[in-house]
């Protein structure tokens, strides 16, 4: 991260309330920050004189949060987005961290591609920017990338994003190679044929509206044919987007199994069902589908006892042209990083409430629980040394109202894709500021 203006600034953030999971903390206590790093927790190091003090009476202060799946759009798709507008959206949603897909134009296959990205997302001096490289040369699912290269270019996994690899040989190859040099392979689980151009979940919903249907065991069948390779080679493998609740019991009796299989879902999943197709809202229109509320409900409880690793906004901006479009028509995707925050409380507010009679009785403390699938849980996954806030570590920090409401309208979002099922919605949980590398890169007034 470039040195910002205010970088070598010392910062004292008092009076707030710190949620840092990866430290066990949950407590009042204040946090001091120098040359960009975390100086010291509770009481001030000796001779700290701070030139900046934030007041963070009533708020929450957490690590600064890191998102397993933000598109940012660029290269190529500047017309959805630029890298201007999402990382000003990922500041205002507190992801000081983001993992972006290789499904960019032209692909992250090349290693030059991949220094630009990271160079131009270096001098706008906001979130950390981590791509993922294209796992199959153009995601063709054909001849393999050079890794070896993509690593040394700031890859930190090797991904096919929507493209399932038609050849299981060529996957087979690449997890063997992925073992070899310990890359991460991450994969969304689906068939290379069957639900391939379905639009919504298969149910008796998308055949009273006539809707082309995924089902389930385009997922269930993909996760058999990954487990049986990591089997093989061994290879470590994330799992992004599950949508099943079948899918996820899959993964949970591979953990049990000792398979080294981490996954993820995304924030619109964990409370949207199919029945919020409503009248064919294209809004709702997302990659893996919106399927039944017993599948949504095995999302929530997965991600109370751990089956699920880690919470993302799977952002996907998305135009007007592509978007304002019959439900069939409209280009899946919808806005993220300004709701993760938002999305995640509110799941922790829904168990707090009691809605998981039965769950797991650890979880006595949701929101540290809530706030960590979006924090250390996530960094842990992707291999990052950030979503923490101990001594010594980078200072990229969220102070976040959990109080405040605020209505999700076109306008309160920074993100150029104004698209999202939650349009409308008053959701609780604001960002009030976010600092990344120790400086202020966003302030609400």
């Amino acid at each position: 991260m470039k040195a910002g203006m205010n970088s070598n600034k010392t910062l004292h953030i008092k009076n707030g309330h710190l949620i840092d999971p990866a430290n066990g903390i949950d407590a009042q206590q204040d946090l001091y920050i120098a040359d960009g790093k975390v100086v010291a927790v509770g009481a001030a190091p000796a001779g700290f004189s701070a030139d900046q003090t934030l007041d963070a009476a009533g708020m929450i202060v957490a690590p600064g949060f890191v998102d397993l799946s933000a598109r940012l759009r660029e290269p190529g798709y500047e017309y959805k987005a630029t890298l201007e507008s999402e990382l000003q959206a990922a500041m205002q949603g507190g992801v000081t961290s983001l993992v972006c897909p290789p499904d960019t134009d032209p692909v992250l296959d090349e290693p030059g591609l991949v220094e630009m990205l990271k160079y131009r997302a270096k001098t706008l001096n906001q979130a950390h920017v981590h791509p993922l490289g294209a796992l199959t040369v153009g995601l063709k699912g054909k001849a393999l990338t050079e890794m070896a290269e993509l690593t040394e270019a700031g890859c930190i996994g090797f991904a096919q994003a929507e493209e399932p690899v038609e050849d299981t040989n060529v996957l087979l190859r690449a997890m063997q190679y992925a073992k070899t040099f310990n890359y991460t392979v991450w994969l969304r689980p689906q068939d290379a044929h069957i639900g391939r151009g379905g639009i919504a979940a298969s149910g008796p919903l998308a055949s009273r509206l006539g809707l082309s249907g995924v089902p389930v065991m385009s997922e269930t069948i993909a996760l058999h044919t990954i487990f049986e390779l990591m089997r093989s080679t061994g290879a470590r493998v994330h799992l992004c987007r599950m949508s099943s609740a079948a899918g996820l019991e899959l993964v949970r009796n591979a953990k049990k199994e000792g398979l080294p299989v981490t996954c993820d879902v995304g924030a619109h999943h964990v409370h949207l069902t199919d029945a919020d197709i409503g009248f064919f809202d294209s809004n709702a229109r997302l990659t893996p589908p919106l399927r039944s509320q017993r599948d949504r409900d095995a999302i929530r409880l997965g991600l109370l006892d751990g089956t699920v690793d880690a919470l993302c906004s799977d952002h996907t901006p998305v135009d007007d042209d592509e978007k304002l479009l019959p439900f069939g028509e409209a280009s899946p995707g919808a806005t993220g990083l300004e709701l993760l925050l938002s999305l995640t409380l509110k799941w922790a507010d829904d168990y707090a409430a009691g809605q998981h009679h039965g769950a797991d009785q650890a979880a006595t403390r949701p929101l540290a629980r809530a706030i960590s699938r979006i924090t250390a849980d996530a960094a842990r996954v992707a291999g990052l040394s950030s979503g923490t806030l101990s001594v010594g570590a980078v200072a990229d920090v969220c102070v976040f109202d959990p109080q405040a409401t605020w209505t999700v309208e076109a306008s309160a979002l920074a993100s150029q894709g104004k698209h999202t099922p939650f349009l409308g919605y008053n959701l609780t949980g604001q960002v009030r500021a976010t600092i990344v590398a120790g400086h202020i890169a966003y302030q609400r007034g």
